[in-house]
């Protein structure tokens, strides 16, 4: 099999995963005194980071669609008739 056919697939631990593993073993070995919740952080904190950009993201979106459709409701409505009646 050529190199070029070879796919190369990362497998194993990433940097966030040793970061979980470094702080376990430092928690267990009595070096740090950090809650739980702040050991595990590296397994946590970057799904609440992605999770609070979506919705800063959200609300962003839906106040610019308010503003939209606020400014397009003060606009005057024409009926047909005044269409008709600007058109000749």
């Amino acid at each position: 099999m050529s190199d070029s056919a070879r796919s190369s697939t990362s497998s194993g631990v990433g940097f966030m995963g040793l970061l979980t593993i470094l702080f376990i073993g430092l928690k267990l070995g009595h070096v740090i005194v950090w809650p739980w919740g702040w050991v595990l952080a590296p397994l946590w904190l970057p799904l609440a980071v992605s999770v609070s950009a979506i919705l800063v993201i959200g609300v962003f979106a839906a106040i610019g669609f308010g503003v939209v459709a606020l400014i397009s409701s003060l606009q005057p409505r024409l009926t047909a008739a005044e269409m008709r009646r600007r058109r000749k």
